[in-house]
């Protein structure tokens, strides 16, 4: 084996142990994550004004009543009873927000990603193998 062939099958060998044993159970908790996330869905919501404050009242999926109020500064500008769109959280309806929430799953992104590394490196190691076999 030359020594560059031999530096080259350490870094793969490396390379492929980080991907495997660092990726896949981060692949596993990522896919756990999207398994356990509520969906949020989307309803209207009336505004309300009360003691001063104002603030959303809503309906969800099992037509429960819910109400949050609004801090001073996000609720100027908004009239009694008008409508917005409020979109909330199935599991959890007292989570809400205007606009949907972004799915972000880094464990998932990550766990594809050095998995991939680990696969990529145990392929050009038997690359490597082989190049080294048939050179000698």
């Amino acid at each position: 084996m030359t020594t560059v062939g031999g530096a080259m099958g350490a870094i793969l060998e490396v390379m492929t142990w980080v991907g495997f044993v660092l990726g896949l159970p981060l692949l596993a908790w990522g896919w756990i994550a999207l398994r356990r996330r509520c969906q949020w869905t989307e309803t209207t919501a009336r505004v309300f004004s009360a003691g001063g404050f104002k603030g959303y009242a809503w309906t969800d999926h099992q037509n429960a009543d819910h109400r949050s109020l609004l801090p001073a500064a996000e609720s100027q500008g908004l009239e009694d009873g008008a409508d917005a769109v409020l979109y909330f959280d199935v599991c959890h309806p007292s989570r809400w927000g205007l606009a949907p929430p972004k799915p972000e799953n880094a464990a998932w992104v990550l766990g594809w990603i050095l998995t991939g590394v680990g696969a990529v490196s145990t392929a050009l190691g038997f690359v490597l193998i082989f190049l080294d076999g048939s050179s000698g």
